[in-house]
């Protein structure tokens, strides 16, 4: 079980690095690492059992977060139109996005980053992404608002970018050009 011991903080090198894709078929190791990151963020989200083992609750997780340099990452949440996203993920990679950009009113958090970063983080208000999921399909998702922004937050850290990094550092809360805020 992936607990709070197991994921890296921000200056471990495993977090500015671009990860390395995944070799297919994957290996039942990398599988298994996949399927127990899935299961982190459901413990994460049930009160007891994130109470018992200390965990923070979150959203998404990236294989390099574990100081895993392999582009693997695992989501689960319910967006607004509660649309449940449960997914882990090889190789996943943003095949077309929007111009127009959106953010999280409140910033973002991480796993990784045990401080508050106050600041709006620009993404992309929708976007498309191309990966092969736990079963070895390729998956096509179309995401917008709340559930691109996790996706891409995650797909950040595969390529070493860390949250903050896209935070105004003249004028933190700056609202992003061609933006409107993400609702969630």
């Amino acid at each position: 079980m992936i607990t709070m011991e197991d994921i890296v903080r921000e200056g471990h090198s495993a977090l500015t690095q671009v990860a390395k894709e995944v070799e297919l078929p994957p290996t039942d190791d990398e599988k298994n690492t996949l399927k127990e990151m899935i299961q982190f963020l459901k413990n994460s989200q049930d009160e007891e059992l994130a109470e018992k083992y200390n965990l923070r609750a979150g959203v998404g997780i990236a294989a390099p977060q574990l100081g895993i340099t392999k582009r693997m990452m695992a989501v689960h949440f319910q967006d607004d139109d509660e649309n449940i996203y449960s997914y882990g993920l090889f190789n996943p990679k943003i095949v077309s996005h929007s111009v127009a950009q959106t953010y999280l009113p409140g910033g973002e958090g991480c796993l990784s980053v045990d401080r508050e970063v106050p600041g709006y983080v620009p993404r992309y208000q929708k976007m498309t992404i191309k990966a092969l999921d736990l079963d070895g399909n390729e998956v096509k998702l179309k995401l917008k608002g709340y559930a691109a922004i996790v996706f891409q937050h995650e797909i950040d850290h595969l390529n070493g970018i860390m949250f903050y990094d896209h935070i105004n550092k003249e004028d933190p809360f700056m609202i992003p050009e061609n933006s409107k805020p993400c609702e969630q």
